[in-house]
């Protein structure tokens, strides 16, 4: 009489194959583990900035981020905002300005509001790009105006279409 001998496969998290065998079929064994061939890898992306730790495209994204976060307490842009708002009047007593977008000409809450620069910063990717994304960046209040959400969403929607073409 044949036994038939029964075999169990389990693939564990690091792609290996775990073969639980009768001890019939293998009596020097209860498992065997056949190690599964991985991917060759990608090469990594070079990583010249920061000792080593960061890209190129990284650095850039740090730098324009940085930039951008002390822009909001540029003086022009909060002159922009203050002779754009009035008094609110209405029944939410923790608001107390309102504030007007200059393309729909509706009254907006600050928090529904945008200080929208009329030419776009740009991009920043290299340090050749750096003077004029500052110089855009940081401009007078003749370049800034007040926009709510919708208005400068579909503004920069156009705006990035136009730079696509």
């Amino acid at each position: 009489m044949k036994s038939a001998s029964a075999s169990l496969l389990l693939i564990n998290n690091f792609g290996n194959v775990t073969i639980f065998c009768n001890l019939v079929t293998f009596p020097n064994y209860n498992y065997m583990t056949i190690k599964k061939k991985r991917k060759p890898r990608k090469p990594r992306v070079e990583r010249p900035r920061n000792a080593g730790t960061m890209t190129e495209s990284a650095f850039w994204s740090f730098i324009r981020s940085a930039l951008r976060q002390k822009s909001r307490f540029w003086k022009p842009i909060l002159q922009c905002k203050y002779e754009a708002r009035r008094s609110y009047k209405g029944p939410n007593k923790r608001q107390k300005f309102e504030y007007l977008c200059n393309s729909c000409n509706k009254w907006f809450p600050e928090k529904k509001i945008n200080v929208d620069h009329m030419v776009p910063a740009g991009s920043l990717n290299c340090a050749a790009d750096l003077p004029g994304f500052v110089e855009r960046l940081f401009c007078e209040k003749e370049h800034l105006q007040v926009l709510c959400e919708k208005c400068h969403d579909e503004k920069t929607k156009q705006e990035k279409l136009c730079q696509k073409k």
